[in-house]
């Protein structure tokens, strides 16, 4: 018998978003804390808080020629804006200049869980 994942049980939802801008003029070399701002700019719909603070953001990868990929997670898989939360995400890193590529990847392991969100994301919801 075929062990069953979590995507099994999810409705038809966009998982990743990528777009490549072959940038060949990358005098710049793009740094973390850089891509972390513009996420912070993205704010979850449901609960007024930004996707990094939330403990959403699972990991960020600049590659030398400033490839950037992330993965991601939700709050809850059954969110009903999930298919659009990584291009947001996409979205907001594109403004950076010297970026060659973004893609951004929707993970469900490890489950999220309140203990990853920061502790200004935790005081703005009034979670102990």
């Amino acid at each position: 018998m075929e062990e069953k994942k979590i995507e099994d049980f999810l409705p038809d939802k966009k998982s990743s978003y990528i777009k490549k801008f072959n940038n060949v003029n990358i005098s710049s070399k793009i740094n973390k804390e850089q891509v972390i701002e513009c996420i912070r700019t993205v704010v979850d719909p449901e609960i007024p808080v930004n996707l990094y603070d939330l403990g959403l953001i699972y990991e960020i990868k600049i590659s030398q020629k400033n490839d950037i990929k992330i993965k991601m997670t939700l709050t809850n898989p059954n969110c009903p804006v999930a298919g659009s939360m990584p291009e947001s995400v996409g979205k907001s890193i594109e403004k950076l200049s010297y970026l060659n590529s973004v893609e951004v990847s929707l993970v469900w392991q490890p489950k999220w869980h309140k203990d990853l969100m920061s502790e200004e994301a935790k005081l703005a919801l009034d979670i102990f």
